[in-house]
């Protein structure tokens, strides 16, 4: 679609009404000209605000809050019964049935590390090294097969169909990212499934970007584990989940020991004796983090009950802004598999000849903008996208829409960015401490940081 100049606004059909609320969606922020503007949080792919159904549920639990399975108060029954209850939600959320497990972690990177402990001995791994790091660094060693960066998704068949065919016999592992966090570009997992399911392989899904924004099922996927976080599913408490087979979970010694992993402890005089609990609690040493559990839980569950408008209101707004970028002069957006490919509200981009964490900067500072800049974790990656396009640098801006986006918030950044091309910033700027910023910035910090 091609904008009118000089507005960015696309004429839409009114969005859903029953989209959640999150938390900080009447925040406003200061601008460096002394104003205050509500804020446009257009950086949900990094961590998305809290629900406001999420925090209700956690105010509602915390006067239960207790410790976890071993504690005869009633208080702990209760916590103890909130915390498994979260596993069945976790499993119904992404179509697992009574047979997979649900290992409470950290965040996705925390899932993908445990994983990557508990496979067998000799386990071949096949990854594209467009990974974001935490679904590639865990793998590395001589059985670790990375795959170059696709021109298309046809080509990303193809490509792992071969590496899986060069690959020795034995159990393999096969990577894959559901969708893009540096473009939003949604993976063709099914057909990469089928291509690994022909070789013998299991495949786990990295869908900490994808699970805020359309419904999983692993079953439909054919898929054996699904890694997610908290944070990026608008649940920002600190949990995260490992979810699928437990047979090789079951085999595996924790890679984090301690207090709730163990069944029974003994002294043999020279050496303790151990015997791992089951699975999951093998995998969740320490007291576990009941309340993100429960977050992740109610969050998961309020998205499930909102997907057509969820998914609506994020289609309907990435659609405006996607136009509207296209009307910016110099902007070039990334892409893996072309404009028309399936994605989620995710769009990286670089303007020419002003630098990424500039622009980000005076979006922030001028507009209440908040954007991320950089290569997203995902630097290989995003480095080769960059290339792509001519890139003089090996920095992007990225726009991530989310439930706490609004079309305002879209018709802000565009005029802001052709703004900004058109008349440069508004204040000077320097770069301190790596990153840029106003060289006269009196926005106050917020009361409760005051020493």
């Amino acid at each position: 679609m091609t904008l009118a100049v000089p507005t960015a606004r696309v004429e839409q059909a009114p969005l859903p009404l029953t989209v959640p609320t999150v938390a900080g969606a009447r925040l406003d922020v200061p601008l460096v000209d002394g104003t205050r503007v509500p804020y446009a949080n257009l950086d949900h792919a990094a961590s998305a605000p809290c629900l406001d159904a999420v925090r209700d549920a956690v105010d509602e639990l915390l006067p239960w809050y207790a410790s976890v399975h071993r504690g005869a108060g009633f208080a702990s029954q209760v916590s103890t019964k909130v915390y498994e209850r979260a596993r069945r939600v976790l499993r119904r959320f992404v179509g697992a049935d009574a047979t997979d497990t649900v290992v409470f972690t950290r965040n996705t990177t925390d899932s993908l590390n445990l994983l990557a402990k508990a496979l067998p001995k000799g386990t071949s791994v096949v990854l594209f090294d467009t990974e974001h790091h935490a679904a590639l660094l865990p793998w590395r060693g001589p059985s670790v097969h990375r795959v170059e960066t696709p021109a298309s998704a046809g080509d990303a068949v193809l490509a792992l169909d071969k590496a899986l065919q060069a690959t020795p016999t034995g159990p393999r592992l096969v990577v894959l990212t559901a969708a893009s966090n540096v473009t939003g570009e949604v993976w063709p997992i099914k057909s990469l499934t089928e291509v690994a399911r022909r070789h013998g392989a299991r495949v786990v899904l990295d869908a900490a970007q994808l699970a805020p924004h359309r419904q999983i099922d692993i079953r439909a996927l054919d898929v054996d584990y699904v890694a997610l976080s908290g944070h990026k599913l608008y649940a920002p408490f600190g949990a995260g989940a490992l979810i699928g087979r437990a047979d090789w979970l079951k085999a595996a010694e924790p890679y984090l020991v301690g207090g709730g992993a163990t069944a029974q402890v003994v002294d043999w005089g020279d050496h303790l004796g151990v015997a791992w609990a089951n699975v999951p609690e093998r995998h969740e040493a320490g007291s576990p983090n009941v309340v993100g559990a429960h977050a992740l839980a109610v969050a998961c569950d309020t998205l499930a009950r909102n997907w057509d408008a969820v998914v609506d209101h994020e289609q309907v707004l990435t659609r405006r802004l996607r136009a509207g970028l296209a009307t910016v002069p110099g902007l070039r957006s990334l892409s893996l598999f072309g404009d028309d490919h399936d994605r989620v509200g995710v769009v990286s981009f670089t303007v020419d000849g002003i630098e990424s964490g500039l622009v980000a900067a005076v979006l922030s500072a001028e507009h209440g903008i908040g954007v991320r800049d950089g290569a997203f974790c995902a630097h290989i990656a995003t480095r080769r996208l960059l290339g792509r396009v001519g890139a003089q640098e090996e920095r992007a801006v990225r726009i991530s829409i989310g439930l706490g986006t609004r079309a305002e918030h879209v018709d802000r950044v565009i005029a802001a960015l052709r703004s900004l091309v058109a008349d440069g910033p508004a204040v000077e700027y320097a770069v301190v401490d790596g990153r840029w910023g106003p060289v006269r910035d009196p926005r106050p910090l917020p009361a409760f940081l005051a020493e």
